[in-house]
């Protein structure tokens, strides 16, 4: 069963600003060691934080709640599978409200997908509970 859906459309031309402006104090704020990592390693660096900023936004969404109620920005972070596929990971207040949404005796399953056409990053991310066998 669904439990969440959220989806974000970021303007990467904006987080390239904000890049520019703030640099390392918004880096730090936002995104965790891993997705800095891989956003600096990337040609397009401000696309790859603009998708990561998109999936924050969309997860949070997903979760009913948005960025209030407590909930951090590195408490959901985005890495990568080894084919490329992202993958959305959840600690601290995050992780708890997860818990909280899900059902006695499933296990929640977090899909996010991640595109870009520039200027525009756009992230979905849908929430599943299944049933543990």
């Amino acid at each position: 069963m669904i439990l969440g859906i959220g989806s974000d459309l970021a303007n990467i031309d904006r987080i390239q600003r904000v890049l520019d402006r703030y640099g390392d104090r918004f880096r730090n704020r936002v995104f965790t060691e891993i997705e800095q990592a891989k956003a600096e390693r990337r040609k397009d660096t401000a696309g790859t934080y603009a998708k990561r900023w998109a999936a924050k936004e969309a997860c949070s969404k997903a979760l009913g709640t948005g960025l209030q109620m407590g909930i951090g920005w590195k408490d959901m972070a985005v890495t990568n599978l080894a084919t490329g596929q992202p993958q959305m990971h959840l600690t601290g207040w995050a992780a708890e409200r997860l818990k909280e949404m899900t059902p006695a005796g499933h296990e929640a399953v977090i899909h996010v997908t991640l595109t870009d056409d520039h200027p525009w990053a756009e992230a979905i991310v849908v929430i599943e509970a299944r049933p543990i066998a």
